[in-house]
């Protein structure tokens, strides 16, 4: 099982027709963990635009993961967005994303951090998998793909 499949729940993967902007994806973020973690939307907002001011987050190859420090946060989270339309992310290779991984981690986080960074750079790195994760409309099925990649 892959540490992301630990952090990413089957309801916190969304199938978004309404994300047409990475404000509207964190905005979308925002609110399930808001719903799910009781953490303040505004909170996870300034969180992830904070990072993306040092950079962006987006991959290229149709990849975004913004990340973010939460103060309070116990263990890392996570949500998974795939848009229905590409947006733009200011990706490297100039490519819109379709498939954003959202994490949050802990104000003082290190190794989980980066290994988890890690293990979703080695995911969407790979053709296949990206394929399969555009080719589904199923959240539980999506899950599967995460729980089962073999690193």
């Amino acid at each position: 099982m892959s540490l992301i499949s630990k952090i990413l729940p089957p309801e916190n993967i969304l199938l978004d027709e309404e994300s047409t902007s990475k404000k509207r994806v964190f905005e979308r973020a925002g609110l399930l963990f808001e719903n799910t973690q009781q953490l303040g939307r505004s909170q996870v907002l300034d969180s992830l635009f904070a990072r993306e001011k040092l950079g962006s987050t987006g991959l290229g190859q149709g990849v975004a993961i913004p990340h973010g420090r939460i103060k309070g946060l116990r263990d890392a989270i996570a949500c998974f967005v795939k848009t229905k339309n590409p947006i733009p992310f200011d990706a490297p290779d100039g490519q819109p994303v379709q498939l954003i991984f959202v994490l949050l981690v802990p104000e003082r986080a290190t190794d989980l951090h980066l290994q988890l960074l890690g293990e979703l750079a080695q995911m969407f790195c790979e053709k296949s998998f990206r394929d399969q994760l555009l080719a589904s409309d199923d959240p539980a099925a999506i899950h599967q793909l995460f729980a089962n990649w073999q690193g």
